[in-house]
């Protein structure tokens, strides 16, 4: 991957200030692979931010503030998509009329209901992951870690959703779903896939794999509600499937948590 890659992939998914050329949306979908790397750095910040914040503050606190950090290093462009995807599948009607509400710039009760509850249930379960994992003889709080995994699972479920999804329109989702197709994309998503698992292991055991599985069962979900809403995926579609899978995975953590 040059250079010029890595740089449109930060400044794509992150708030960092890395320079972007114009074909951010076309190196980004080549290297989709690499998603869950950029998932991996941002946990790997906000994770280290939550083991810092656990010496001081409850669970309860921490875990709003590593979910606040994630949400502010991402620049929020996911959590409007997940009030959008919300509006859209709750009102009634065609899915050309369900993806005119999702386009609406005014948030209704169904994204206003699913952006509070995933918010929340994100939060407080980040804020129960006291425990820690042993490597040999020292021990790693499992907020630091377990981010990291969940962070990379996140990101590992839009290369998912890519491969398996269709596209509504011609759109800046576009560009993902053509480069996630054929033999090229299937390359893509098992070295994806391969780097997902490989870190989880290391991190997290079974536990970690666990949690990789649990975010490649949600993308698959999320595409057959998209598909059966809007007759395909769109970029809002996307930007849900990354919070929602977020959510899914540490809860998901958590119950496999006594394996780590």
């Amino acid at each position: 991957m040059a250079i010029r890659q890595l740089k449109n992939l930060i400044s794509f998914l992150t708030i960092f200030p890395v320079a972007m050329t114009q074909d951010m949306l076309t190196d980004c979908a080549k290297t989709m692979w690499a998603f869950p790397v950029i998932g991996a750095l941002i946990g790997f910040l906000a994770g280290a931010f939550g083991w810092a914040a656990s010496l001081a503050l409850p669970g309860i606190v921490v875990g709003g503030l590593v979910l606040a950090l994630l949400l502010l290093l991402t620049g929020l462009h996911h959590t409007d998509g997940l009030l959008d995807f919300g509006d859209g599948v709750m009102v009634h009607g065609t899915p050309e009329h369900k993806i005119e509400v999702m386009h609406d710039q005014l948030t209704g009760a169904g994204g206003l209901t699913l952006g509070i509850m995933t918010i929340l249930i994100t939060a407080l379960a980040f804020g129960q992951l006291h425990t820690s994992v042993a490597f040999g003889s020292v021990r790693i709080p499992l907020i630091f870690v377990g981010v990291v995994v969940v962070e990379l699972s996140a990101k590992v479920s839009m290369v998912v959703m890519a491969w398996a999804g269709k596209s509504v329109h011609q759109g800046m989702n576009s560009p993902f779903l053509q480069a996630m197709g054929g033999s090229e994309g299937n390359l893509r998503l098992l070295i994806a896939l391969i780097i997902s698992v490989t870190v989880a292991a290391l991190l997290l055991r079974w536990a970690g794999v666990f949690v990789v599985l649990a975010a490649f069962i949600c993308s698959l979900i999320m595409v057959a509600i998209a598909h059966r809403n809007f007759g395909g995926v769109t970029g809002d579609v996307f930007g849900a499937t990354n919070e929602i899978t977020r959510m899914v995975c540490v809860v998901v953590l958590l119950a496999v948590a006594a394996w780590v």
